[in-house]
């Protein structure tokens, strides 16, 4: 797992107030949103592009089409962080 995973893991553990997981226990390739994974819903998506701007200076469209494929897990999302990340 790479060290901007873990860091988004705590980010989403901390920024959605996830009380009851902990960072190490989001498996990266889970899904976030739905019934199986971490089980997200559209609220937690919004905070978490809040948070995603502020930590990391990246942007998100609400219009963006790959949204699904952005937010499907750690993994994406980190991909997408990597590739967008503010200099």
């Amino acid at each position: 797992m790479s060290e901007l995973e873990q860091e988004i893991k705590a980010m989403i553990v901390e920024e959605l107030l996830l009380d009851d997981v902990r960072p190490e226990d989001i498996v990266s390739d889970a899904p976030l949103f739905g019934n199986s994974g971490l089980g997200l819903d559209s609220i937690d998506a919004l905070e978490l592009v809040r948070a995603l701007d502020k930590r990391f200076g990246v942007r998100v469209r609400a219009e963006d089409e790959q949204n699904k494929v952005i937010f499907a897990s750690v993994k994406n999302l980190a991909a997408y962080v990597a590739q967008h990340r503010a200099a």
